[in-house]
C-alpha cells in the first residue's frame, strides 16, 4: 500500500498559471504526483447537491487550502517532503470572504461555470447556484399576511444575531484506503454516507454502480463533518494514477480546511397581539457557504423551516441566502441549519417576554404548538409535548426560585423537520441455530446505533441479544440506506428491522404449521418460536426440521419508502428543551455553567442510557459555540485551525450540577412509537447562555460565542 499526502493553497483565490511536479515525481521513493492535468477520462467534478466540487484544484483554487497536488509514495514522510518540490505559480485574485463582500456589486465570482444540479440533494426545490452570482441557494417560505400583522402587532422585537463558523471536531480524521482495479474501485472509508458517495464516485469514474464499493467500519465520531463525500475521489484518483492501494489520512488542521459549519447572519423581528399570542415572524438569513456547495443548498432550505421554531406562528416569512465565500466549504453540523437560527429565534422569545412584561417560560407555554396541531402547513402535524418538556425542564432548574446574584437562569427549545428523506432498507439472516445476522447500511458513528437496531431484533424475535450480529455498512453486501445522519437511524432503519424481523417470522410461522400440518391461524407466536397446543417449536427447530438439516436461514427484508406511515414530511419533529443556570465573573467577563437540564422528546428511548448520551454530548457542543467555539479568519487565512488554538469544552468546562430527562410518549412512527434525538440539545444552547447572560447582568449580546473578552466589553458599555 502506498501513502498519500495533499499540496494546499495558500491562496484564498488565485488562478493556477502552471504546476511543475517533476521534481517531485524524481523523489527516491514516490509512485506518483497528481494534479488536475493527469486526469483525462475522470469526471473531475462531483456533488450530491451541486457538481461544482473538484476532486482537486482545476485551473484556479477558490480558498486557502484548497488541495491543488497530491504526492503518492511508499510512506507518509517521502509523500510529506516532496510536497517542498512542486513548484506551483499562482496569479492571486480578489478574495470574498463575507456574504456582505460576496453580493456586492461588482463582487469577484467563485465559480464562472454553470454546474449540473446533483441528484441527491433532499429537497425538491431547484439549485440556484451557477447563475452568473454568488448566490449558492435560495429558499423563500411564507404563509399569512406578515405586514398586517406587524402593522397591528402590540410589541415588536427586532435585531440582528451572529452564529459563528465551528468545526464539529470527531475525534477521528477524514481517512480512506482506496484501490482501483479493472473490477472497479474499493474504498474504505470514514464516510457517514457510503451509499451517497457510491453515487457520486460513479460519476467520476463512470463506472456503473455494480463497481464501486464503499465499506465503512466504526468512525470515529461525525456530528455532520462525515457527510456527504470528502476525500474519497481525491484518495481514489491517486489509486488510479499510481496503479496501487493508497491511503490519505488527514491531520485535525487539514480536516478544518476540509468542512465547517455555516456560519450565519440572522436578521429578524417577531411580533405579538395585547394578549401575548406571537402573531408574526420574519426573518433574513445570509449563510456563509464557504468555496464548494457542499451540503450548505440543503441547510439553507432546513434553516429557512426551522427559523419558525416550536411555535404557531400564523404569519410567516423567510429569506433564506446561501452564498459562496473565498473560505473553507461549509456543510452539514449537528443540527443542520436548526442551530443557526435558533439562537436567533430563541433569544428574540426572551427579548419579547421582557418586553411586554411576561416570564419567558410562562411565554414559551402559551406559544409553543400542540400535539397534533399542524402549526407548519403541508407538513405532518406536531407530534411533540413541549408544554410538558417546558415543565420538566422549569423544575429541574428550580425556576421559580430567584437564583444568587451574578447568576442567571434560562430556558430554551427548539423543534426540526428530522429524519432526512425516508429510503431505507434492510435484510435480517435467521440461522439454523436461533442466531441472527442483519444486514444494514447504517453506519456507527459511536451514536450506539449498531446497539439499538440489534436490541429490536432481539426483541421480536425473543431470541437473547448476544446472539445478534451486525453486518454494517458495505455497499457490495448490505442493502440501501440514503444515509446515517438527520437522527433517522432508530426511527427508519429501527422500523425497518422491526418489519423485516416480522417478514422472518411469517415466513417460519408458515414452515412450522406444515411442519406441524396445521393451518397458520393456529399457531401462536411466543418467544423464541410458536405454540400450539402443547406442541412448541423454537426457531432453530423450525428451519432445522424444514429443510432436513442443522443448517439453513430465513431471510427477513424491509423497504422503508415515502409512502404510508412516511408519505408526509418530516418523518418526526425532533424536540427538545434545554435550560441553563449560569454564573458570571463580572472583574473578567468569564461565564461557567453551573448547571444543566436537557428534556430530549423521545417518543420512546430504547436504550436510555444512549438516548442520554445524545442529549449531553449535543448540549455540550452547544455549550462551546456558546461560550468559545468559533473558526476566526484574518484576512483570507484561517488563524486557528488547530488542535491547540480552536477551543472546544473540557471537562473542566462541565456543569456542576446535570440533570437529564426523556420523555416518552410513544408519539413517533418509528418501532414502538421511538422518535430520533441527539441534535436538538445543541439547538437552543447558545441562546440559552445569551438569555441567562441578560437575566444575570442585563447585557444583551446578540453574537456568540460569549467570550471573556466579549462579555467584559459589554459590561463596560454598560456601565
Amino acid at each position: 500500500m502506498a501513502y498519500a499526502k495533499v499540496l494546499r493553497s495558500p491562496y484564498a483565490h488565485a488562478k493556477i498559471v502552471s504546476i511543475d511536479s517533476a521534481k517531485a515525481a524524481a523523489r527516491p521513493g514516490v509512485y506518483a504526483v497528481l494534479t488536475s492535468n493527469d486526469l483525462t477520462g475522470l469526471n473531475l467534478y462531483y456533488g450530491h447537491a451541486v457538481k461544482d466540487h473538484p476532486l482537486i484544484a482545476v485551473d484556479k483554487v477558490r480558498y486557502a487550502g484548497e488541495p491543488v497536488a497530491a504526492v503518492v509514495a511508499q510512506d507518509e514522510r517521502t509523500a510529506f517532503e516532496a510536497l517542498e518540490f512542486i513548484d506551483v505559480k499562482y496569479d492571486e485574485l480578489k478574495a470574498v470572504l463575507t456574504p456582505k463582500e460576496a453580493l456586492d456589486k461588482g463582487a469577484a465570482l467563485l465559480h464562472e461555470r454553470t454546474f449540473e444540479a446533483g441528484a441527491l440533494r433532499g429537497f425538491e426545490g431547484e439549485v440556484a447556484a451557477g447563475r452568473g452570482s454568488n448566490i449558492c441557494q435560495e429558499s423563500h417560505l411564507k404563509w399569512g399576511d406578515v405586514e398586517a400583522a406587524f402593522a397591528r402587532a402590540a410589541a415588536v422585537v427586532e435585531g440582528e444575531y451572529y452564529f459563528p463558523m465551528a468545526y464539529a471536531y470527531a475525534m477521528e480524521p477524514y481517512v480512506a484506503i482506496a484501490e482501483v482495479s479493472d473490477n472497479g474501485v474499493t474504498i474504505y472509508s470514514s464516510a457517514q454516507h457510503p451509499f451517497m458517495v457510491r453515487h457520486d464516485l460513479t460519476t467520476v469514474f463512470k463506472l456503473p454502480v455494480s463497481q464501486i464499493r464503499l465499506i465503512v467500519p466504526f468512525v470515529g465520531g461525525g456530528y455532520g463533518s462525515k457527510s456527504y463525500t470528502k476525500i474519497e475521489p481525491l484518495v481514489a484518483a491517486c489509486a488510479w494514477k499510481a496503479q496501487r492501494p493508497v491511503k490519505l489520512q488527514l491531520s485535525v488542521e487539514e480536516a478544518m480546511l476540509t468542512t465547517r459549519s455555516d456560519d450565519a447572519l440572522t436578521w429578524m423581528r417577531t411580533a405579538v397581539d395585547a394578549h401575548g399570542k406571537i402573531i408574526a415572524r420574519q426573518a433574513r438569513i445570509y449563510m456563509n457557504t464557504g468555496a464548494y456547495a457542499e451540503n450548505s443548498p440543503l441547510v439553507c432550505e432546513k434553516a429557512t423551516n426551522r427559523t419558525v421554531g416550536p411555535y404557531s406562528i400564523p404569519n410567516v416569512q423567510i429569506d433564506t441566502y446561501s452564498v459562496y465565500t473565498n473560505t473553507v466549504p461549509a456543510s452539514s453540523y449537528r443540527g443542520f441549519g436548526c442551530a443557526q437560527v435558533t439562537m436567533a429565534g430563541e433569544s428574540q422569545i426572551d427579548e419579547l417576554a421582557t418586553k411586554i412584561g411576561k416570564d419567558p417560560y410562562e411565554f414559551r407555554l402559551a406559544n409553543v404548538a400542540k400535539p397534533g396541531e399542524e402549526f407548519f402547513p403541508k407538513m405532518r402535524p406536531f407530534d411533540g409535548t413541549l408544554k410538558q418538556d417546558l415543565e420538566i425542564a422549569a423544575k429541574a432548574l428550580d425556576w421559580q426560585q430567584t437564583p444568587p446574584k451574578g447568576h442567571g437562569k434560562s430556558i430554551g427549545c427548539s423543534t426540526s423537520d428530522a429524519g432526512a428523506y425516508p429510503l431505507t432498507s434492510t435484510v435480517i439472516r435467521v440461522h439454523a441455530d436461533s442466531s441472527v445476522s442483519i444486514l444494514t447500511g447504517s453506519t456507527e458513528l459511536g451514536q450506539g446505533s449498531h446497539t439499538v437496531i440489534p436490541q429490536i431484533v432481539a426483541e421480536e424475535l425473543g431470541v437473547p441479544f448476544e446472539k445478534v450480529r451486525v453486518v454494517a455498512s458495505d455497499t457490495a453486501i448490505t442493502p440501501y440506506d440514503r444515509s446515517t445522519g438527520a437522527s433517522r437511524t432508530t426511527t427508519l432503519m429501527g422500523r425497518a428491522v422491526l418489519e423485516a424481523s416480522r417478514e422472518a417470522i411469517e415466513q417460519m410461522v408458515r414452515m412450522a404449521a406444515e411442519l406441524l400440518k396445521i393451518k397458520t391461524d393456529a399457531i401462536e407466536v411466543v418467544r423464541g418460536g410458536v405454540r400450539c397446543g402443547e406442541a412448541r417449536l423454537t426457531w432453530s427447530e423450525i428451519i432445522s426440521r424444514y429443510y432436513g438439516l442443522p443448517d439453513g436461514e430465513v431471510i427477513g427484508r424491509a423497504y422503508i419508502r415515502k409512502a404510508g406511515d412516511f408519505s408526509k414530511p418530516p418523518v418526526f419533529w425532533e424536540t427538545a428543551c434545554t435550560g441553563v443556570e449560569i454564573s458570571v465573573d463580572e472583574e473578567t467577563g468569564l461565564i461557567r455553567v453551573e448547571k444543566l437540564a436537557t428534556v430530549g422528546d423521545v417518543g420512546l428511548a430504547i436504550n436510555p442510557a444512549l438516548a442520554e448520551g445524545q442529549d449531553i454530548g449535543a448540549a455540550t457542543m452547544g455549550m462551546g459555540v456558546g461560550l468559545f467555539e468559533e473558526l476566526v479568519y484574518e484576512g483570507p487565512q484561517l488563524v486557528n485551525g488547530s488542535i491547540l488554538d480552536y477551543r472546544v469544552p473540557r471537562f473542566s468546562d462541565m456543569p456542576r450540577q446535570v440533570e437529564m430527562h426523556l420523555v416518552e410518549n410513544q408519539d413517533g412512527v418509528g418501532p414502538y412509537g421511538a422518535k430520533g434525538g441527539g441534535e436538538a440539545s445543541l439547538n437552543s444552547m447558545p441562546s440559552n447562555i445569551a438569555n441567562a447572560l441578560y437575566n444575570a447582568t442585563g447585557v444583551r449580546i446578540r453574537r456568540v460565542p460569549l467570550t471573556p473578552e466579549k462579555v467584559w466589553r459589554a459590561l463596560k458599555e454598560r456601565q
